[in-house]
């Protein structure tokens, strides 16, 4: 009997982590927003970026509801914080409504991203910068930074994530696990979208 309940343990704690990849694709049927992801990945990136991975991100933020709300404040589809929001909209006057309207909360969001993007000018491979940019845009730039000087105060590789994610627990603590995730879930729902 204790076999037979370890077994159904196993199986149902491994179930939902394929069945979360699985249910990612349910995104594809989701196009509402699509053109805004294309538009400003193409305006902020240029137009060989595959604006998919800010749809990813979107998904891992808020799983593309407008209405989205954090603990913490943050807002809409993106899942912007009202005070960056604004910081975002007087650096960037082309950003004109509001933290509510979806298009300008994707657009602030992949101008964000954009900031982050351009930081990291370290040599490394695409993906690797990628995750710097999305692991700043959760944890903030500062956050990385101490977990690469971390990494790098260890003998690891700091221009390479798997460093920051060895790192960043003495920086953030347990809320390093949130940014690690988010990261890996980006790039997780990614491969869902067509």
């Amino acid at each position: 009997m204790p076999f037979l309940l370890a077994a159904l343990i196993l199986a149902s704690s491994a179930a939902p982590a394929a069945g979360a990849a699985d249910g990612y694709a349910r995104y594809n049927r989701v196009t509402r927003f699509d053109g805004y992801f294309s538009k400003y990945s193409k305006r902020y990136f240029g137009v060989a970026f595959d604006w998919r991975y800010f749809k990813a991100q979107a998904v891992a933020e808020s799983n593309l509801r407008t209405d989205a709300r954090s603990a913490a404040g943050a807002a809409g589809i993106m899942q912007i914080m009202p005070r960056t929001f604004a910081e975002i909209r007087s650096r960037h006057r082309a950003i004109e409504g509001g933290i509510d309207d979806p298009r300008w909360n994707i657009a602030a969001g992949i101008w964000y991203d954009r900031q982050h993007f351009v930081a990291w000018t370290s040599e490394r491979p695409f993906d690797e910068r990628l995750k710097f940019m999305f692991g700043s845009y959760n944890a903030g730039r500062g956050n990385i930074l101490r977990a690469q000087r971390v990494a790098e105060g260890d003998g690891l590789d700091a221009v390479r994530w798997a460093a920051i994610e060895q790192g960043l627990p003495r920086v953030t603590g347990r809320r390093s696990r949130e940014t690690i995730a988010y990261v890996d879930r980006i790039f997780l729902i990614k491969k869902e979208l067509r």
